[in-house]
Order: structure tokens, then C-alpha cells, then sequence
């Protein structure tokens, strides 16, 4: 049975639409619906542009545990019979109880080579720790933050007159190849780790 995909957005949603392609293009899977928690993000007219339903849910609390807009966001995921969450751009930590229910049904993509650079701020910490690579990482989501089981990574070179915006520019390239390529192996059910 074809799962059905929701992917949590907060901005652009680039990987969103590079996500909703791969899908449709390939049909491992059902892009379902596209939720975010920002009524402003970009990436919410790509969706609809892309015939994607979409919602919207603004958490009350500016940080931490918001139970009534987790609640709001599961009534939305189980209207839709959604399979899998795709966080993508999403910019809200969930809580322990979200994530316990949907444990290994939830994936992200971070811009580092986990476990390195877990957070924020990651391509600023990788220029001042002089590195040669950095890249992106999909990964299970569990309660400890950007430390769940790998599933992909992508490697990119970093160059001496390099700076944030254009690491960030060369890793997001690679995440729109990484992360599709990615949930179409979790949705067939293979285990092998993607490498690029």
C-alpha cells in the first residue's frame, strides 16, 4: 500500500518541492499534505502550485512545548491517514510525546554531517572550525535533538574563499538530491545508508 507523505515546512519550502517532485515523478509514495506552523512561509503557494493540500497551524507559545498546537497538528495528520512525517525547513522542536508516537515514522534533514554540528548556526561553526567537508544528514527523528538513526548523507566541499551563504547554497543543492532519494528507499522498506 502506497504511504502517505506530510511534510512540515516554516519557510521556502525548496526541499518540500524537491520531495512532492520525487514523488510524483517516481510514485513511491503519496505527497499528502503540507503543513506549517508559519502563515507567511513561501513554501505554502509552492505547495498549493504543486496540488498539494495545505494547512497551517501557529503555535500559541513562542518556544517550547506547545501541547494544544501538537494536537492541532495530529488531528490534521490523522484526517489525512498520513504514513510518514517529512520535516523539511520546519523550524519547531516537537515534543517527547509527538515524536514517541510517530517513532520511526518521522524523518529530517539537517545541513551537517551528523554527529557533527547538531543544532543551529552550523555552517558558521563549520567555517570557524576550519573544516574541508561539510554536507547534510537524513535521519529518524527521536526525542534527542538531530541524534536519531542516520539514513543519508551527502558530502560537499569547502573552498578557502568560501563563506555561509555559499556553503549554504552548495549543501542545499545536495539536499534536494539526498533527502528524495533518501525517503524512497525508507518507503520500500531498504535499510541501506545513502551515500553522495
Amino acid at each position: 500500500m502506497t504511504k502517505k507523505v506530510a511534510i512540515f515546512i516554516s519557510g521556502s519550502g525548496s526541499n518540500m518541492v524537491a520531495l512532492v517532485k520525487s514523488m510524483q515523478t517516481l510514485q513511491f509514495a503519496l505527497p499528502t499534505l503540507v503543513l506549517s506552523n508559519k502563515r507567511d512561509a513561501i513554501g505554502l503557494n509552492k505547495a498549493k502550485d504543486l496540488k498539494i493540500p495545505t494547512v497551517c497551524i501557529e503555535a500559541e507559545k513562542l518556544a517550547g512545548c506547545d501541547l494544544n498546537f501538537e494536537a492541532a497538528i495530529q488531528k490534521e495528520l490523522e484526517n489525512f491517514n498520513i504514513d510518514i512525517i517529512c520535516l523539511a525547513g520546519f523550524m519547531r522542536v516537537l515534543s517527547s510525546k509527538f515524536v514517541d508516537f510517530w517513532q520511526g515514522k518521522i524523518l529530517n534533514i539537517h545541513p551537517s554531517l551528523l554527529p557533527k554540528y547538531i543544532g543551529l548556526n552550523t555552517h558558521e561553526r563549520v567555517l570557524e572550525n576550519h573544516e574541508e567537508v561539510t554536507g547534510c544528514t537524513v535521519h529518524e527523528v527521536t526525542r534527542k535533538l538531530d541524534c536519531g538513526r542516520i539514513l543519508g548523507q551527502a558530502t560537499v566541499p569547502i573552498f578557502p574563499d568560501d563563506n555561509v551563504e555559499a556553503i549554504k547554497s552548495r549543501v542545499l543543492e545536495k539536499e534536494h538530491m539526498l533527502y528524495p532519494k533518501t525517503l524512497e528507499q525508507f518507503c520500500l522498506g531498504r535499510s541501506d545508508l545513502i551515500i553522495m
